[in-house]
């Protein structure tokens, strides 16, 4: 009996000296990713303020430095910011300029590529949990003959819900290089239907411009090419935990997911 006594008081001894190892090794690599956080975000902040400076203040800066803001801003703060006023903004500000045309072209490809940027780093991280599909929209027949065109129409699956999104052209900006569509999306099992118009350009990103649905759940319409004569767009259907931190979750939603139940059964 003493040595069994011993052999326990032994084994609980070293148990409860590994458990407080791991739990002083857990407190201070929580600490650690604290402050690593609390710093990154005074950078950012303080990147943010000089940024956003610079753009209220457009007179003392110059074309150059005003692109490469907006390429800071738009790798940096994507998942956060609706960046899109501002891209609109610089580019009629470069429209508008004196610049010679080589240099507004020069500017306005940066501006794409970065807008371009964004837009694939975001689908995909919505890619590896969401579903999409792609179109090609023939922009000469939307000129001339936009009542002949029909819709794109997929059926897709996600959480164990089925949609069917009917995506139809119904016209075209040629200078701002945006198509407008009309997006029908029907839920077979509660036979429900939700119609939404919107204009789709370059600088509308996914995780910011998109549709809210019933179940926590998105979809957005990026425009991946502008052609001459076509372009090509996407469809993506996602949770809306991949949403930007902007978008909010309704709290029927957070409690709905926490419970393991079913929100209302209603697009948003």
């Amino acid at each position: 009996m003493p040595l069994a006594v011993a052999l326990v008081g032994l084994l609980g001894s070293n148990y409860l000296h590994r458990k407080q190892e791991l739990d002083t090794r857990a407190r201070v690599y929580a600490e650690l990713i604290s402050q690593r956080e609390q710093a990154e975000s005074a950078l950012r902040k303080d990147m943010f303020v000089s940024i956003i400076d610079a753009f209220l203040k457009p007179d003392k800066t110059s074309r150059d430095v005003q692109v490469l803001n907006m390429e800071l801003l738009a790798y940096n703060f994507h998942e956060s910011l609706n960046l899109k006023p501002l891209f609109a903004y610089l580019r009629r500000t470069i429209h508008d300029s004196d610049e010679p045309e080589a240099k507004k072209k020069g500017f306005l490809n940066r501006l794409e590529k970065v807008a371009s940027d964004v837009t694939d780093k975001q689908m995909l991280v919505l890619a590896e949990v969401g579903q999409k599909f792609d179109t090609t929209i023939d922009l000469k027949a939307l000129v001339e003959h936009p009542f002949l065109i029909g819709p794109d129409a997929r059926t897709l699956t996600l959480n164990g819900l089925t949609r069917t999104f009917r995506l139809l052209p119904l016209k075209v900006d040629l200078e701002s290089r945006e198509i407008q569509f009309r997006l029908e999306i029907i839920t077979p099992k509660s036979s429900e239907s939700n119609s939404y118009e919107f204009w789709v350009g370059f600088y509308d990103f996914p995780m910011i411009d998109n549709t809210r649905l019933a179940h926590d759940l998105r979809c957005a319409v990026v425009l991946n090419t502008f052609e001459e004569d076509r372009a090509e767009a996407t469809l993506i259907y996602f949770p809306g935990s991949r949403a930007s931190l902007k978008e909010k979750p309704f709290y029927e939603d957070v409690i709905a997911n926490l419970q393991g139940t079913p929100a209302a059964n209603t697009d948003k």
